[in-house]
């Protein structure tokens, strides 16, 4: 462990830089043995999104750095601000015109639109429940209705009304005239209509929890303890630190604004601002910043159904600070990447384990092993006519990997699911198979000659050979074009595998039969 520490403690991978920003803090552990808080935000309006899994995992990451690095105990905190007046209707629930007469009201005081909970609420941490336990993450669940109706956040609620000009001299200048006339950092919740008030409040008795707005053209004074009121977006999340006392919280950068102003605040408050990484948004294939509602994103399940699991860990991995494209033409690259660094990480050092996503991916505990082809081969096999069933493609693929079967080998059957589904949806519809043409003929006539002399086991490295030979001597300005011409006449795509590869993989006579076609 001592060797790993060491490491750990110079690496460049992002996880340990942000995990020593943490032990910085606490160099000699958290006062009284307490455990290092780490927490992601969720917002129960909507149903929890690749974003979410995205913020979970990378702060996961970042956890389990620090354990690497300290022996100080962490917890993960799951936080879901069900408090939140509901603004707007989400478009992808059902029971619309029921939510809009709830408009305003707290998420937890909205009947589910999906009737299976006691409030929408309920139903949406419901599914980030499940969602996180479908990943493994380990986590603890706090609700903001509980910690606000149980009385939890009582004493810090006072502290805001003590510091409330303080919070207001934070805040005021960073808003509109018009935002600035009505803005409060307390939102009563009306005893009239049940809604979240965004009116502006005057402090009665801060150390009794009182204050003074008017609701409905009437003058009331109300406690906001125990639930009969939220705070103000940002100056929830800066109570929300020091009450918990979170020590670590990376967010987008279209928070970074939101994260200065809530960092001053919880100074004010008496806390601090936690440790954390800013990360970039994500972009769609055009390079626009993904919207829910433009509907350009890609889902959780849209990955899931074309890519594995770690191929999307893997892709969340990777440059966290840099605006990456989010789309379903990133799913291949991302599968066959996953595995060929997986594939280094037995034979590296500890210093390039440390670097190695896969390190992170798994925790430390990274599978042993690699699937004998890659995902791109998968899918040009598959692409072709009749190979659309599972069963059939594995009678090629136990030919190409003698001693390989569904059953002994569950990742690689899943990864030809998923090559069938990628291939089915996007990859078939675009394929148009060219006419060869000038050298091209007698190049592909000399490639079936050559084929036909083979035994039906030839190995791929054989057949590349013979490729690479007929693209050198068959008066090709350069291998590219050999290459481009095999794919595009054969696969019907501008690019494609090793072809060596797809031979071994297709069979000899089945490729001669693509050749034939190709030339009749």
């Amino acid at each position: 462990m001592s060797d790993v520490r060491d490491a750990a403690m110079i690496s460049k991978a992002w996880p340990y830089e942000e995990a020593r920003k943490v032990l910085k803090r606490y160099p000699d552990g958290k006062p009284g043995g307490a455990p290092v808080i780490f927490e992601t935000g969720y917002g129960p309006s909507g149903l929890p999104h690749i974003g979410t899994f995205n913020e979970v995992l990378r702060t996961t990451m970042v956890r389990r750095a620090f354990e690497t690095l300290s022996d100080t105990p962490t917890k993960l905190i799951a936080f879901s601000d069900d408090m939140d007046g509901l603004r707007k209707v989400p478009d992808n629930v059902p029971n619309q015109d029921m939510l809009k007469a709830h408009l305003g009201k707290p998420l937890t005081k909205i009947p589910d639109p999906f009737g299976k909970f006691e409030s929408f609420a309920h139903h949406n941490n419901a599914m980030l429940r499940a969602f996180l336990d479908q990943f493994g993450f380990g986590y603890d669940f706090v609700s903001s209705t509980e910690m606000y109706c149980s009385g939890q956040f009582d004493d810090a609620l006072k502290n805001v009304l003590r510091h409330f000009q303080a919070i207001m001299d934070i805040m005021l200048p960073t808003l509109r005239k018009e935002r600035a006339a009505t803005y409060s950092p307390v939102l009563p919740i009306s005893a009239k209509s049940g809604i979240v008030l965004q009116v502006p409040v005057t402090v009665v008795d801060a150390d009794a929890g009182l204050v003074r707005f008017e609701d409905e053209g009437e003058t009331i004074t109300q406690s906001i303890l125990s639930g009969q009121a939220k705070l103000q977006w940002k100056v929830d999340w800066a109570m929300r630190w020091v009450a918990l006392g979170v020590d670590y919280e990376m967010y987008g950068k279209d928070l970074t604004d939101s994260g200065t102003q809530s960092g001053k605040i919880a100074q004010v408050l008496g806390g601090r601002k936690p440790e954390g990484l800013i990360y970039e948004m994500f972009l769609d294939e055009k390079g626009e910043k993904i919207s829910k509602s433009k509907g350009n994103g890609l889902s959780l399940e849209q990955w899931l159904t074309y890519g594995s699991e770690e191929s999307l860990s893997f892709y969340a991995y990777r440059e966290p600070k840099s605006a990456k494209q989010l789309h379903l033409g990133v799913i291949p690259r991302a599968v066959d990447e996953y595995f060929q660094f997986r594939g280094n990480y037995p034979g590296q050092a500890i210093e390039q384990k440390l670097g190695n996503p896969v390190h992170h991916i798994h925790g430390g505990d990274v599978p042993e092993g690699a699937p004998p082809l890659t995902f791109g081969l998968l899918l040009n096999l598959v692409s072709l006519p009749g190979l659309g069933e599972k069963e059939i493609v594995w009678n090629f693929v136990r030919k190409y990997a003698p001693g390989t079967a569904a059953d002994a080998h569950p990742e690689l059957d899943k990864l030809i699911g998923l090559a069938i589904n990628y291939a089915r949806d996007f990859v078939v519809p675009t394929l148009k198979r060219r006419k060869p043409d000038g050298i091209e003929v007698p190049a592909l006539q000399r490639l079936d000659n050559e084929l036909a002399t083979l035994p039906a086991d030839a190995s791929a490295e054989d057949i590349q050979n013979i490729v690479y030979e007929i693209g050198k001597t068959g008066g090709f300005e350069n291998l590219r074009d050999w290459f481009k011409a095999l794919y595009e006449t054969l696969l019907g795509s501008s690019a494609g595998p090793r072809m060596g590869s797809f031979i071994a993989l297709y069979g000899v006579e089945n490729s001669r039969k693509l050749i034939a076609e190709a030339l009749a």
